[in-house]
């Protein structure tokens, strides 16, 4: 299972890519996994605000409901429209095209929360 190096993961199976400002945030294809076939994501509406570690949507699969968690404080900016529409493609690439919301930080990241590639692959794992 791949987990790009550019990428932190949170140990809720998050991963974020972010900027100075503004960050990307998916779920991990070793989540995708695990949950099996997709069926519906419910996502945010732009503007709507999120402290780190809230619930911003859910992830839905023929297996179970999941609930998705905000890697960093923010404001949502763009919300990935095709993962709505079309929740099975986030099994293809969970993160190029996977992404799921655009958040504009308030603050930086917390690095004590967050994996690197190696970290994250050692806690999947576990698991």
């Amino acid at each position: 299972m791949d987990f790009p190096s550019g990428l932190k993961y949170t140990k809720d199976h998050e991963w974020i890519d972010s900027t100075d400002k503004t960050a990307k945030i998916g779920v991990t294809a070793f989540a995708v996994e695990q949950l099996g076939d997709i069926v519906h994501v419910e996502l945010p509406q732009v503007g709507e605000t999120f402290a780190a570690g809230a619930s911003f949507g859910t992830i839905e699969s023929t297996k179970t409901v999941s609930d998705l968690y905000m890697p960093v404080a923010g404001k949502v900016v763009e919300v990935n429209k095709d993962a709505v529409n079309s929740p099975e493609s986030l099994q293809a690439d969970p993160y190029v095209k996977g992404w799921l919301v655009k958040v504009e930080m308030s603050g930086t990241p917390d690095k004590a929360t967050l994996l690197d590639a190696k970290g994250y692959e050692a806690f999947v794992k576990e698991q």
